[in-house]
């Protein structure tokens, strides 16, 4: 499910402060990109389900392996994971209103530390 009216939606942003900032909110990068787009992770865990969000960005300036990119982010995505299939990011998913709610949360956390650097 897309995440709306986070504040996230549109920002660019230099791809190094955002590294900072996703790590600082436990949305991880690891191997999650390549040269035009990047991908933040943080998995959530609840009573048996796995359930991730994620935040996408693509380079609007630079390169994503190069030291200096200026990415654009896209809408936050909340999608619950299903063994071995994968994520489903679909509308149809159930998220119970805890993981919603902290999701909602960390990305607010995020906003607002981009905030300070815009």
């Amino acid at each position: 499910m897309k995440i709306e009216g986070t504040g996230l939606e549109g920002l660019t942003v230099d791809l190094s402060r955002l590294d900072e900032i996703m790590e600082d909110a436990g949305l991880v990068r690891a191997g999650q990109w390549d040269y035009e787009r990047v991908t933040y992770d943080r998995k959530i865990e609840a009573k048996g389900e796995i359930f991730y969000l994620r935040v996408q960005a693509y380079a609007v300036e630079g390169d994503i392996g190069g030291r200096h990119a200026l990415v654009k982010l896209m809408t936050p995505l909340l999608g619950k994971h299903y063994y071995p299939h994968g994520v489903e990011y679909g509308e149809g998913e159930n998220f119970p209103s805890a993981i919603l709610n902290t999701s909602k949360g960390l990305l607010k956390q995020v906003s607002e530390e981009l905030q300070k650097v815009q």
